[in-house]
């Protein structure tokens, strides 16, 4: 078998652990009394969980839930160090795919990065694609952690939005792998995977979330959530490319800051 760079790889089908190498260093408006904060928050909490799914107990999907990407994949790690060495590897692809693209990195050369036999990187990713498919989908298993975490601090269901776009956008700027997820995702046509389609979780999460915020009445009159979640999902992610384009991100934080502030005035209620 011959990956995209030429080389042939070896037919993994490993039954022990991974090979030896060098062990790495590693409220409600028409209510008929006045609620108090307590109650207001606790409505606030309700909506918002009610919008992601989340602190309900139900078992209903939401967005980014686990899809697997349909491809070739090594043995899950069974020891600690395996499961090290699995990661150094990850991290240095998302590094180089950030860096270079899908078509200008080789196996060998994510091997040269963490100073591995090139074996022993198709050990646990068995062909380039497989790298390409992890990272996409550990930049996906980035936002539940993110929706959960600005979830459990309780807001109302727009000040969340604001504060998952908030914390994409630092993602963007420190995370190398959701970096390299979204190269990889615009350079899909080179990746014979089957990647998700961007944007829609995105989309579908910050539709919920204003169709939340509308009940509450935080939003102004006249604006549809679902075409609001569009608009600010096109800005979000443009922001996020200029600032590539033009500052390797160093600036997304405080670029998206000034967007994000023009665009929930422009949809909260007064």
């Amino acid at each position: 078998m011959t990956d995209r760079t030429g080389t042939t790889a070896p037919n993994p089908a490993p039954t022990a652990e991974e090979p030896t190498v060098a062990e790495p260093d590693p409220g409600s408006r028409s209510g008929t009394r006045a609620k108090t904060g307590a109650e207001s928050r606790a409505e606030s909490r309700a909506a918002t969980g009610a919008a992601t799914g989340a602190g309900t107990g139900a078992e209903r999907p939401g967005p980014f839930r686990v899809r697997p990407i349909a491809t070739r994949r090594g043995p899950d790690p069974k020891q600690d160090r395996a499961a090290r060495t699995r990661l150094l590897v990850l991290t240095a692809a998302a590094e180089l795919f950030t860096a270079r693209g899908f078509r200008h990195t080789s196996v060998q050369d994510v091997a040269d990065r963490v100073g591995m036999t090139k074996g022993a990187v198709y050990f646990h990713y068995p062909t380039k694609e497989a790298l390409a498919v992890a990272v996409v989908e550990q930049h996906y298993a980035r936002w539940p952690l993110l929706l959960a975490g600005v979830t459990a601090e309780g807001h109302g269901p727009l000040e969340t939005a604001e504060r998952l776009l908030a914390g994409a956008a630092l993602a963007f700027r420190e995370d190398v792998v959701v970096q390299a997820g979204t190269r990889l995702q615009v350079e899909r046509p080179q990746i014979d995977a089957e990647l998700p389609t961007p944007y829609v979780d995105w989309t579908e999460l910050l539709a919920g979330l204003l169709s939340r915020a509308e009940a509450l009445g935080e939003l102004r009159a006249g604006v549809r959530p679902r075409a609001a979640a569009r608009s600010l999902v096109a800005a979000f992610f443009g922001a996020q490319h200029v600032s590539d384009v033009l500052r390797e991100r160093a600036d997304i934080v405080e670029r998206w800051a000034e967007t994000s502030e023009l665009l929930f005035r422009a949809i909260r209620a007064e």
